[in-house]
Parts: C-alpha cells; structure tokens; sequence
C-alpha cells in the first residue's frame, strides 16, 4: 500500500472582483430643478437621473435614469459618468453591454479614481463581453491605481510582474508591489508575501516572517491563510510547535470551506495528533475536502472505501475516488488506478488505458508506477528518469 497523503502548504493567487463603491449623493429634484434639466444643466439633469433611480418623487425608472445620466454625462458630469457606466455593465434600463460600461468608466479614471482605473485593469486583464482582452492595457490602469496606493490594484499589478503578464516580467518589482499591498493591510497580499517568505522566493527564506505574515492575513479572516498559519503551528516553523494551534486554525479554515484545512483536520485525525485517532472522523473531513474537489483527499478516501476504514467498505466508491484523482493528475492516484484497471478490479479490464494512466504517473517520476511499466516491458528501467534529467 502507498504511503497517505501530507500536509498541503495552500497559496492565494490574484484579485478577480470588481469593486463598486457608494457614489450617490442625496438627489435634490423639484419642478424647478427639471426645467433646468430640461435646459441643459448638467448637474439638474444628473438629479433627475438620481430621482427615478431611487424612485424619489417620481415613479421609479432605470430607462429614464439612464436617458438623464446620459445626457449629464456626455457634458462631462463624472458621477454621471460612473453611475451610467454601471448601469450599462448590470443591464439596468439599458441592454447590458461591457463595451458600454468601459466607455464611460474611462473618463472617471482619467481623472483620477482609483477605485475605476483598478477595475478597468481587471477587465482588460482578462476581457469580457465586447472587451478584448489587453494584459497590457490592464497593467497601465493597475498601475495609474497602484501609484495611488490602491492596495488590490498593488497586488495585482504584483502578479503580473512576477507572470511577466502585459509586462516583461521581473520578481523583484512584481515583491514590490505585493509587500505595498500587504503593508496596505490587503490580506491576499499579506497571505502570497507570507508564501514568499515561506519558500524563500525573492526574499531571504524566514519562517519566522512568513509566519507573522500569514497571522496577519489570517486574522482578517482569509481562509488560505489560516490554513497556512494553522500548517506553521503544525510544523513548528516559525512558532513553537502546537497540534492544538493547529487543529484551532484549521478548524476557522475549514468553516470557511477551505478544502485544504478540511483535508488537514482529516489527516490530524487519521493519525491521531493532537487528537483522539478517529478515521470515522477523519473519513468526514476527507469526504467534505473531496466534494470541493481536492484530489489528496480523494485518493485518501479511495484507501478507505477499499478497507472499510472509518466507512462502509465499497469498491466502487474507492474505484471512483482513485479515478477522481487521478484525473487531477494525483501521480499516486494514477499508479494506483492504472493496477486496478489493469487487473479489472471492480472495473472493466483495460490494459491500454492501464498503462497510459501508469505512465502518466512515470512521467511524474513516480517509482511504483516506473518500476511496474518496467516489469510489464512497456519501459525500459531508467528510461523516463533519463529523459525528465
């Protein structure tokens, strides 16, 4: 039997949320103010707009809001600008069109609102409905938005560096701008900076730092990072030492649905530290991690599906789970597969599916399924280390 699965180290990647923030301002509408409207003043017909919207001494309508932003807008009103650039991007009396929405969210951002110049980098950076996508357009606004000290645009112009994404890539300046962003307080940037110091990647190797970093993420709430802070007290690395910490911070994780902690708890209790051992327990946890998908948990359950260990012993739900992470590319998973099609174990015999799933294992350097290949004569023993060197 193959050993069980590790602890999983979880990391945080990049921002994808557009961030719409208030931008209405209380509408001042009388018969008067709509003559002047009607007239062209710009500001006049932006309340009028502001009326129907909320429905203030008018019955309300997003077609006439949007009829009234639009005429205030193309005189250059910005709050017009903005709200009409919203209404277009939500389909609010208006057919939805991106196209639309970022025509009139470029004028807001020309003039300096960060909050819009950091949402017109997100959807250039990875297009939208009508809107191409332009990583290198994404990394101008990101960057008009980080130089005012935008944290998530920070961030993300981070990543883009560090992927040489819109932008020739360089490590140093992508670390750059994510430590700004986690010194801005933005917890994803605190949890990727705890990772670089993590593994020494850019900065120089510091448990003790990616620790206080992962805390700091973690304490704001980010599931990832108190998986990661929960894996420190696990592993004593930066802190002394602690399965009750660890069990503690996992837990807070796992309630946010983090397959990664929820797969952790399940080990914990598989082997017993610092708890009382359970694989009844340990079988629950691994089936909430494997339901979101996370392939360790999987193939940590197709072992006890095969026994009966902690759950009702069933071989094709261990044939399933194998199957499952195997298809993630779990080398294990796909060793462990390859046999049970290869002898039709609870499934039909395939041998020619059998020895490409072993050999996708191979090419992940996995020796049971190098050794087995080998045996049956599919490789000659040493071949795929050779080429992999």
């Amino acid at each position: 039997m193959l050993s069980k699965g590790n602890i999983k180290f979880s990391i945080r990647t990049v921002s994808t949320t557009l961030i719409q923030v208030p931008y209405y301002r209380d509408s001042m509408f009388d018969h008067e103010r709509r003559q002047s409207a009607m007239n062209g003043d710009k500001d006049a017909q932006y309340d009028l707009a502001q009326a129907y919207f909320k429905g203030e001494g008018v019955e309300q309508s997003a077609s006439e809001a949007v009829k009234w932003y639009t005429l205030a807008a193309h005189q250059g009103h910005t709050d017009a600008q903005l709200h009409l650039g919203w209404m277009y991007y939500y389909g609010q009396g208006v057919e939805q069109s991106m196209k639309e929405a970022v025509r009139w969210f470029i004028p807001v951002a020309e003039k300096g609102d960060e909050t819009i110049q950091y949402n017109l980098g997100l959807i250039y950076e990875y297009g939208d409905d009508g809107v191409e996508q332009d990583c290198k357009e994404a990394a101008r606004w990101y960057a008009m938005a980080a130089k005012q000290g935008f944290a998530i645009a920070q961030y993300n112009l981070g990543w883009m560096f560090r992927t040489g994404k819109g932008v020739d890539q360089c490590d140093a300046i992508g670390l750059a701008y994510i430590r700004k962003a986690a010194e801005g307080g933005y917890a994803d940037a605190q949890s990727s900076l705890g990772v670089a110091f993590y593994n020494g990647n850019g900065v120089e190797q510091s448990y003790e730092k990616a620790f206080e970093w992962f805390m700091k993420a973690a304490e704001q709430g980010l599931a990832d990072a108190q998986c990661n802070v929960g894996l420190a007290y696990y592993k004593g690395e930066g802190v002394e030492q602690s399965y009750d910490e660890a069990l503690k911070w996992y837990r807070k994780a796992a309630e946010e649905g983090n397959p990664y902690a929820r797969y952790n708890i399940g080990f914990m209790y598989e082997n017993g530290e610092g708890v009382r051992q359970s694989m009844k327990e340990a079988a629950k946890w691994y089936i909430l991690a494997a339901n979101e998908g996370y392939p360790m948990a999987q193939y940590n359950l197709g072992w006890m599906y095969r026994e009966g260990n902690g759950v009702e012993q069933s071989t094709e739900k261990s044939v399933e789970m194998f199957k499952a992470a195997a298809e993630q590319g779990l080398a294990d998973a796909q060793y462990i597969y390859g046999i049970i099609l290869y002898n039709g174990d609870g499934v039909e015999q395939s041998y020619d599916d059998a020895i490409q799933i072993m050999l996708s294992a191979a090419e992940q350097g996995h020796q049971g399924a190098i050794e087995t290949l080998a045996q049956l004569g599919v490789i000659k023993l040493g071949s795929i280390d050779d080429e992999s060197e």
